[in-house]
């Protein structure tokens, strides 16, 4: 058999057969994707309904190496209880920067992801008691710090 004969063959499940299914439809599943940004880092959170999972980069974000780090990056958890936390995952991509520079985003992307999931998908008064909560104790959990450095002249 050449290989034009292999690469004529049907697979075995295509995109089109998971799109038919309705266990799989895209408009049941639940998600949002926000951002969090401070000097040249941006950290994307993909957020859905699922089991309290929370991963950075494909790892657990209990596995951060500094332990000082790591209760920055789980401040929001920690102010919210992890019952808020309890059905939603979350997917964190970072780049770019220094350590301490891609928590404090971590840290920002996790609860603007959340403040926007509780938006969209459950109600606007358990929103306003997160936002107000977050904001309390550290307003650069939910607003962005424009400061960049300025170059030498």
């Amino acid at each position: 058999m050449t290989w034009f004969g292999v690469c004529r063959r049907r697979p075995f499940l295509s995109s089109t057969d998971i799109l038919q299914d309705s266990s799989l439809s895209m408009g049941e599943l639940e998600h949002v994707q926000c951002f969090g940004r401070k000097k040249s880092v941006v950290a994307v959170t993909y957020c859905k309904r699922g089991r309290g999972f929370i991963k950075m980069n494909g790892c657990p974000i209990e596995l951060v190496e500094m332990e000082i780090l790591r209760f920055k990056a789980f401040e929001p958890v920690l102010l919210l209880e992890k019952s808020r936390f309890a059905d939603v995952d979350m997917r964190i991509r970072v780049k770019d920067g220094g350590q301490t520079s891609q928590i404090y985003t971590i840290r920002q992307s996790i609860a603007k992801a959340l403040v926007a999931f509780y938006q969209k998908y459950v109600d606007e008064q358990s929103k306003k008691e997160i936002k107000d909560i977050l904001v309390r104790y550290d307003r650069t959990l939910l607003v962005a710090d424009p400061r960049r450095e300025e170059c030498k002249k």
